[in-house]
């Protein structure tokens, strides 16, 4: 018996995959009667499609879907909450503020209140990017993990919109 060397261990392993890929993509275009979902009318970015729901109501006062064509169970204004999260530097916060507009995020401030300088520094960070993470996000949609390599200041900021979710609700 021939012993089995490492680059021939990955050969077999790049085959392997290559193998596995192949098929995969076998089977993902292998339907040709499928039929793609009309592009929505509503949406101006370019190549998004979406699949109407063929029980959803068009009848704007018929409530069996839960609320009334176009509109939001959330009021429109902006909220702040604070919410807070564990780190290995102990308890933190973060204040959130959400400007909504029909249940959709239209602006997000994040203001970081870490009280330790590393914690501080992730706070920073997830508020320079999470306006591209959550503007024009339907409130019930959003939640949030990792943003701007700061995973943990994620835990205060859904924290926070559990709590803008429930005073909109009441607003």
């Amino acid at each position: 018996m021939t012993p089995v060397t490492r680059s021939t261990r990955i050969a077999l392993s790049a085959a392997a995959s290559l193998a596995a890929v192949g098929a995969l993509a076998g089977c993902a275009s292998g339907d040709a009667s499928a039929t793609p979902a009309p592009a929505d009318p509503t949406d101006a970015s370019s190549g998004s499609t979406a699949a109407a729901d063929p029980t959803a109501s068009t009848d704007p006062t018929d409530s069996t879907d839960g609320a009334a064509a176009g509109a939001s169970d959330y009021a429109d204004g902006t909220y702040e909450a604070t919410g807070s999260y564990v780190s290995p530097g102990g308890q933190q916060q973060v204040d959130v503020s959400l400007t909504l507009a029909d249940g959709v995020v239209t602006d997000v401030v994040v203001t970081p209140e870490a009280g330790d300088p590393r914690s501080q520094g992730f706070q920073e960070q997830f508020a320079g990017g999470i306006a591209d993470v959550v503007v024009g996000v339907p409130l019930d949609e959003l939640a949030v993990d990792k943003v701007a390599g700061s995973s943990l200041t994620s835990g205060g900021f859904n924290d926070a919109v559990e709590q803008i979710k429930a005073e909109a609700l009441g607003a």
